[in-house]
Formats: structure tokens, C-alpha cells, sequence
């Protein structure tokens, strides 16, 4: 009874429209004050041991990374780069586009932020050639996405706190997912543009690639440099964050000069305030996280699943479902610190590899940032394209669909997700 109280008057709040973490934290002290016996100094510890973890520092540091990226002229390069490609093939600036969050993504860690950086230099520039404008803003919205999947992510940091699972073994097992994800929402782009016989462009000389290349090199490196450094051993995952934001500072202020001294202190208070939400929410899913494992919550749907003789098979696809249904009213960060800590022992308990299931949980935020009515991404493209929600939530239907294909080889393909890291960690 007090396990169902619990996910009602969480639901009841969040249907009133109030902010996801404001609604945990009233759940959480109308529970602990009416209908639990743990000691409040016992919650008060966990608040702070739980939230003292070193990953979480990797947080704002990839938050802080991205907003450097994003307005120091990373963006328009790795697009040039990224045309000069693939931009004589059919579709080819929408193709560029797929290519450029893809890349931009494997820097930035946030899904937002790759649809703003790429979207607002490239829906213009497709429109201008003749493209429909919910043909470019489709691509936009769900390549964007791409940021989530492709490491480094912030998501992946937030399941790594919840669950304790490595963050390194994380952002490998989405290397492989991510590159097949960006090829199949590519091919999706190329069909759709083929058939319509959308604009192609001049097919660049080898020169013309080169030059572009090594003008866009110094954000490329933010690749190497971040996932080269964790591969290798020179710095952890956290630490590898710090390098990424101190790099692209220097980058977009000393190399390619597009984001000027002043502006730094803006780049500075934004960052600190996405930084500080996230945090918030973290706290506040931290103790719903204790008091649910307290009432013996998720033991007990451990204890019922296998007592229901349900497979990994079928496992599975109620996750996959309630995390499809989660999105429609939750942003990712909030799933992944709610459901986690719920869906996590059950997914061990039925043998199913942490990395994998974190990579499963991952591809389903991505498909949930796509869909209304909370989709991050699409609220973002809808502002940028200057489209109604429903008009662009109809655009983006035909890349949605291959994300669900997508989705569904991930779940019960294991080892697209679990090849790189046991190749690179063992095990």
C-alpha cells in the first residue's frame, strides 16, 4: 500500500505541471513524515553520500564543454567538414547534417545542445537550397539525439551514479550503437530524399576536403582527446570531462576566436544553471531512490517478476514499454533517476548485463526527446524551424521509426552494445 501511495502522489504532482524535482522532493517528505519509520538522520546521510560521488562532478564539466562548443564556432565547422563528405550524394546537406551531430554529439554529451548548435546553422541552409522545411527540421530533431548515445553523455554519468556502474564501460558500449544509430538515420535520410529528389551538391575536390578538415581539426580532437584519454588510462571519466571543458574553452576563445572574452561569463552563468537543475534533481531522485529501496520496492517486483517466471525476453519489453510511456511525460534525466534504481536489481536478478541494459535505457531517452509531449528535442527544433509541435511531431515520423527498429536490436542483440568494452576492459 505504501509502495502504491508512493507512485501516486508522485504522478498526481507531475500532472499538476510542477517542475520533476519539485515533485520528488514534496513525495519524498510527505512519505518520510507520514508513512515510513526510517530516521531522518538516516535520509540525511544518504542525501549527502549520494550525491558525494566523483562522476558527478563529470556533469557540469560536459555541460560547461558544450556551451563552449556550441557558441565558439565548432558547430559551423564540423558542418563545412561534414558537406564537403557527403554533400554530393542525394539529400547531401540534410546527409551533412546526420554526419555533423554525429560528431558534434561525440564532444558535447547533451542532446539539446547538438540540436541548437547544428539546427540553427543548418535548417536555414537547407531551406535556402530548397528543402522543405520539416524535411530539414526532422533530420535535425532526431540526429540531434545522436548526443545522448555517442559518448561522452550526461545520461550515461546519471545511470552510472544511480546504478554504480562503470561510466568508462558506459561510453564504450555506446561507440558501436551510436555510429550504427547515425548510419541507419543517414540511410533513412538518403531513401526519403532519393525518392523526393531533393537538392544534391558539387562533389568537393580532395583540396576542398582537406581544407575543410583542417579547419574544423581542432574540434575533431575533442574526440580524441576525450575518449583516446579514458581508453588509454591517462584520466578518468570525470577527469576526461574537466579536460574536455578546459579544451574547448581554449579552442573557441584562443583558436578559432568566434566567442570573445566577455561572453564567457554568460557561457559561465548558463552553464551553471543547467548545471544546478541537474544537480537538484539528482539530490532529490537520490532520496526517492533510498526510500523506495528501504520499503523494499525494488526487491519486491524482483521477487514477483521471477516468481512470474518472466524471461529476459519479456523482461525487456515491459521496459522498453514503460520507459516508451515514461517519455511522454518525463525528460531523460529524470527517468534514468527514477527508473534505475527500480528497474536495475530486477534487470541483474534475470542476468542481463548492467552496461547493456544502461545502453537500452539510453536508445529509449533518445526516442523519448523525439515524441510529445515532452520532447526536449522537438520543443527545441520546433524554435529554431519556427513549426507547430504537431506539424513537426508528423516530420520526424519516418527517422522515429527507425529509431524503434533500432531499438529493438539493441534490446535483444546484446552484443552491438557489449563488443567494444569486453574487447577493450575483458570480461
Amino acid at each position: 500500500m505504501n509502495s502504491l501511495f508512493i507512485f501516486v502522489l508522485l504522478i498526481v504532482l507531475m500532472l499538476t505541471g510542477m517542475p520533476i524535482s519539485i515533485a520528488l522532493g514534496l513525495t519524498v517528505l510527505t512519505f518520510l513524515f507520514t508513512m515510513t519509520e526510517v530516521p531522518v538522520q538516516a535520509v540525511a546521510l544518504k542525501l549527502f553520500t549520494g550525491i558525494e560521488k566523483f562522476e558527478i562532478m563529470a556533469i557540469p564539466f560536459f555541460i560547461l564543454a558544450g556551451n563552449f562548443l556550441t557558441h565558439g564556432g565548432v558547430a559551423r565547422r564540423m558542418i563545412h567538414f561534414a558537406t564537403s563528405m557527403v554533400g554530393h550524394w542525394h539529400g547531401g546537406l540534410a546527409l551533412a547534417g546526420v554526419l555533423a551531430c554525429a560528431l558534434f554529439a561525440a564532444g558535447s554529451g547533451a542532446s539539446p545542445a547538438t540540436v541548437v548548435a547544428i539546427g540553427s546553422i543548418l535548417l536555414p541552409a537547407m531551406m535556402k537550397q530548397g528543402y522543405p522545411k520539416s524535411f530539414g527540421a526532422g533530420v535535425v530533431t532526431t540526429s540531434g539525439a545522436l548526443g545522448i548515445l555517442i559518448p561522452p553523455s550526461i545520461v550515461m554519468v546519471m545511470y552510472s551514479v544511480s546504478t554504480n556502474t562503470s561510466v568508462g564501460k558506459l561510453f564504450m558500449a555506446g561507440v558501436v550503437p551510436g555510429l550504427m544509430l547515425a548510419f541507419l538515420l543517414g540511410l533513412t535520410t538518403w531513401v526519403l530524399a532519393k525518392r523526393q529528389s531533393y537538392p544534391r551538391m558539387a562533389r568537393a575536390s580532395w583540396a576542398e576536403r582537406w581544407r575543410a578538415f583542417r579547419d574544423s581539426v581542432w574540434g575533431l580532437l575533442l574526440i580524441v582527446v576525450v575518449m583516446g584519454g579514458i581508453y588509454t588510462g591517462i584520466f578518468t571519466p570525470t577527469e576526461a570531462a574537466a579536460m574536455s571543458a578546459v579544451y574547448a574553452f581554449v579552442i573557441a576563445i584562443f583558436v578559432y576566436r568566434d566567442l570573445r572574452l566577455p561572453q564567457v561569463g554568460k557561457v559561465l552563468l548558463d552553464s551553471a544553471a543547467m548545471s544546478a537543475m541537474l544537480l537538484y534533481i539528482i539530490t532529490n531522485a537520490v532520496l526517492f531512490s533510498f526510500l523506495m529501496t528501504s520499503e523494499g520496492i525494488p526487491q519486491a517486483m524482483a521477487g514477483w517478476i521471477m516468481d512470474k517466471g518472466l524471461g529476459q525476453v519479456s523482461f525487456l519489453l515491459v521496459v522498453n514499454l514503460l520507459l516508451l510511456l515514461a517519455g511522454n511525460v518525463m525528460e531523460p534525466s529524470s527517468i534514468v533517476l527514477i527508473m534505475a534504481p527500480i528497474l536495475f536489481p530486477v534487470a541483474t536478478a534475470l542476468g542481463i548485463d548492467p552496461v547493456h541494459f544502461g545502453i537500452i535505457m539510453v536508445v529509449n531517452m533518445e526516442i523519448g526527446m523525439c515524441h510529445p509531449p515532452v520532447g526536449l528535442n522537438l520543443y527545441v527544433a520546433s524554435g529554431i524551424a519556427r513549426m507547430g509541435i504537431t506539424e513537426l511531431t508528423i516530420a520526424v515520423m519516418p527517422w522515429l521509426l527507425t529509431m524503434l527498429g533500432f531499438l529493438i536490436i539493441i534490446t535483444y542483440v546484446p552484443q552491438v552494445s557489449l563488443w567494444l568494452p569486453r574487447l577493450l576492459f575483458g570480461g
